[in-house]
């Protein structure tokens, strides 16, 4: 796995722009855990990743990604590839299939 080494990235933190609506001297980390996957997701570096499979554990950052109800393709086939799950795991691809939009004629 591409992160395999995060435990030795311990002096990683996620940058509090990436939360910029959210005050990060107060939140609630465990609470606020899909938000925080989802923009690392979205928008991280490497160095928010290494911060938040430290904060949540690789099983605790699995689970949000697959409970994540929106996320482009590209992102989807990244989390997919890095963290070797399958695309039919991933709430948003269930999603996706779900609400199928009818060409237009």
């Amino acid at each position: 796995m591409f992160f395999d080494d995060y435990p030795s990235h311990s002096e990683a933190q996620i940058r509090p722009s990436l939360l910029w609506e959210y005050n990060t001297e107060e939140i609630d980390w465990n609470e606020m855990r899909n938000v925080v996957v989802q923009r690392i997701i979205e928008r991280g570096r490497p160095d928010d990743y290494y911060a938040a499979l430290n904060l949540y554990g690789l099983q605790g950052f699995i689970e949000a990604i697959k409970t994540i109800p929106y996320m482009n393709v590209k992102d989807m086939a990244f989390v997919c590839h890095v963290f070797g799950l399958k695309k039919e795991e991933l709430k948003c691809y269930t999603r996706q299939q779900l609400h199928r939009q009818h060409w237009n004629s």
